[in-house]
């Protein structure tokens, strides 16, 4: 079974084009129920979004390649880690009890509304306020701020003495879920000093009048949230506006309701439903590595050279225009591996429904393959540290890897079944195309008189 022949791959999509602010509300409200809409750019509902997160897809479409994906090739894991944490948060703060739930109030547009106005006229008033150590990293240059704009946290800093986060179901609010996408025992191992110092800094930066209230459920977490997902320097810091960045500072510091990371959280959705995640369906389309595409590539322009010699040889000959038809054989060969190479296939891939093995599936059976497992559980970890990969042991291993070895390396069947009926459906469209290309130059040469030259 194949999707139709005017299926076209989902196209590629840039950051530039994923920042339509406008557009954001209405496109997330309308991709959570497209259960129903069969394909939607490019993409089957079995390989939809929600399908993946929900685990309903085998491999390489699970939600562990998605994660390897976000990692190794487009650089944005913390999108997703971000999303995973809170849809878990919403879950956990909705089975806190009542009088629990009241001490975080609902975060409104109202106030958001009021927050950015409060700001906007604080910045034209005067100077804004900065940490101490800012104000040491611009000491003795033009933009040394006065002693007055410069904020002292030590003494002010609102989670020196905080009280225990409220329990559920007799244990810690700040450990994750049951079942949940969850946070490894580095959650809790990390020293909350440090994450209470970089959110205490990052609230000062944002020039917050008042002092978090220490009182209200997952206030410790949400200092460890803004230390890692939305401080400047953090290490999974989220590719956020300075106006967002400080809209959602400013709700977090009145309440940890999840109304108050709305904004942010439909901004990370909105960018991994409409960008990544094409562009990972795209991605995963393709069979084979690089070095073996443009090997097929090569193939295929050899192919279609192979053919045009093969007619211009027996039309100079003195044999009959039907030889001329042999020509063919070169011609359909190459074009259609060529036209499927140019789609990122490799047809002897596809002929055998397998797919190479990426760089960081390769080592995995290697003796170092219980730190291959910590780094991968690591992805899932969303207190987590840095996404950075240049210190994993395969880096070097595949760098070693000579050029012929990467075009004939390790394969593995595809199991996802829509996967395989996408590239069937691309496998056929190249191979029309093929015949057609092929019609065509077969019949210009046996138009041509015969040369009689040899």
């Amino acid at each position: 079974m194949v999707y139709s022949l005017t299926y076209r791959r989902p196209p590629h999509v840039d950051s530039s084009r994923a920042s339509l602010n406008g557009e954001k509300a209405r496109s997330i409200g309308g991709s959570m129920h497209s259960g129903g809409s069969g394909m939607s750019f490019g993409i089957p509902d079995a390989l939809s979004f929600d399908r993946i997160i929900a685990g309903g897809t085998c491999p390489p479409c699970t939600t562990r390649d998605f994660m390897n994906y976000l990692i190794y090739i487009e650089y944005a894991a913390e999108n997703l880690q971000f999303f995973l944490w809170h849809r878990d948060y919403l879950k956990r703060f909705s089975e806190l009890p009542s009088n629990e739930r009241a001490l975080a109030p609902e975060w409104t547009a109202e106030q958001a509304d009021a927050e950015a106005l409060a700001s906007q006229t604080t910045t034209a008033a005067g100077p804004k306020t900065i940490s101490r150590e800012a104000a040491a990293a611009f000491k003795g240059t033009d933009f040394a701020p006065t002693t007055a704009s410069v904020v002292e946290l030590k003494n002010g800093d609102p989670f020196n003495t905080p009280p225990r986060t409220p329990t559920v179901g007799g244990r810690d609010s700040s450990t994750p879920s049951d079942g949940g996408w969850g946070e490894s025992d580095s959650f809790m191992r990390t020293p909350s000093k440090s994450y209470r110092k970089k959110a205490a800094g990052a609230f000062a930066e944002a020039d917050l009048k008042w002092q978090p209230f220490t009182i209200q459920p997952f206030r410790e977490e949400i200092s460890r949230v803004i230390a890692i997902y939305v401080a400047h320097g953090s290490p999974r810091q989220l590719n956020l506006s300075s106006k967002e960045r400080a809209s959602l500072l400013h709700a977090l510091s009145y309440t940890t309701h999840p109304s108050a990371i709305g904004k942010v959280a439909q901004t990370v959705e909105w960018s991994l439903r409409h960008q990544s995640h094409p562009n990972f369906i795209r991605w995963t389309i393709c069979n084979g590595n690089r070095p073996r595409v443009i090997f097929a590539r090569g193939l295929g322009v050899a192919g279609i050279v192979g053919g045009i010699l093969a007619a211009i040889l027996i039309t100079l000959s003195h044999a009959g225009r039907g030889w001329r038809v042999l020509s063919a054989v070169g011609f359909l060969i190459g074009c259609a591996t060529l036209i499927a190479a140019w789609k990122g296939m490799c047809v002897v891939l596809h002929g055998l429904h397998h797919r190479h093995l990426r760089p960081w599936e390769l080592f995995a059976g290697d003796d170092d393959s219980s730190s291959d497992v910590e780094l991968k559980k690591a992805s899932f970890d969303t207190m987590g540290s840095s996404n950075s990969y240049e210190d994993e042991p395969w880096v070097a291993k595949y760098e070693k890897r000579n050029l012929i070895r990467k075009i004939f390396d390790r394969e593995v069947w595809i199991q996802e079944p829509a996967l395989r009926q996408i590239q069937d459906t691309i496998f056929l469209q190249a191979l029309g195309g093929g015949l057609l290309i092929t019609a065509v130059s077969v019949g210009i040469f046996v138009a041509v008189p015969q040369g009689n030259y040899y």
